[in-house]
């Protein structure tokens, strides 16, 4: 029997370098640690420059066929989906956020009134803790939400978009998470 080596044209070599971006502007994210204001700043520089990484790989041909097929569709759809999931976690970000802002300033004021005093009255120091406990419950159950419906909404994609989706939205929610427990 005479044994021969054939390629395809489906599995090429060498990866192309819009994907290559894409990972490096993945394992960029996943290395990082929001730990500071400026981290998360910058991790979310990161994030946009892997947003923009990933329309740049959209916009392959390749990619563009696997789009045009019935099977793009679903894929489009779960896309979409996700982008929803974000949306949402951003805008329950900034509505914590400003619950958080409201219970300082509330409870500074309440140190200000009582300034001759030697401390806020303790109904209103109680009053932000609950907050701030009932804030911590709200994010804990969100993220959780969020990372349990994201990983099975990209199980119908793609193998590798489903894969570099994925990685995307877990970035996407480390940071969301960091700038939250941050600000909490």
């Amino acid at each position: 029997m005479a044994s021969f080596h054939s390629r395809t044209n489906n599995s090429p070599s060498q990866s192309h370098p819009v994907m290559n971006d894409v990972e490096e502007s993945l394992e960029r994210l996943k290395a990082s640690q929001a730990t500071s204001t400026s981290s998360i700043c910058a991790n979310l520089a990161s994030l946009r420059d892997l947003h923009d990484n990933i329309n740049n790989m959209i916009q392959m041909p390749s990619i563009q066929q696997e789009l045009s097929r019935e099977q793009g569709q679903n894929w489009i759809n779960e896309l979409l989906e996700g982008s929803l999931m974000l949306v949402d976690l951003c805008a329950f970000s900034r509505d914590i956020v400003q619950l958080t802002k409201e219970s300082v300033q509330y409870l500074e004021s309440s140190i200000r009134r009582n300034k001759l005093e030697t401390s806020a009255p303790s109904a209103d120091i109680n009053a932000y803790v609950v907050s701030r406990k009932k804030i911590n419950k709200m994010v804990s159950k969100c993220i959780k939400n969020l990372k349990s419906s994201s990983n099975q909404n990209f199980m119908a994609l793609p193998a590798i978009g489903a894969m570099l989706i994925g990685r995307y939205f877990q970035s996407s929610l480390k940071i969301q998470d960091a700038y939250i427990r941050k600000k909490v």
